[in-house]
């Protein structure tokens, strides 16, 4: 989890809990987006390891001189 998406969760978390305290529903809609935006974020961060040749874990049976 990279550190952007953990504080757009827990702020989108914030931001819908307070909606659904005030009955406003476009502040429970900003906060589900925001909880999206951090979800996005954390399955670009495990796309990024999981391609060959960046940061992240490379598949052993595959070498560089294939």
């Amino acid at each position: 989890m990279t550190d952007g998406s953990g504080k757009d969760k827990v702020k989108g978390k914030a931001k819908e809990a307070m909606g659904k305290m005030m009955g406003d529903r476009s502040k429970v809609a900003e906060g589900k987006a925001e909880q999206a935006k951090g979800k996005a974020k954390d399955a670009m961060d495990d796309a990024r390891t999981q391609m060959p040749g960046k940061s992240g874990p490379k598949d052993p049976l595959i070498t560089d001189d294939e």
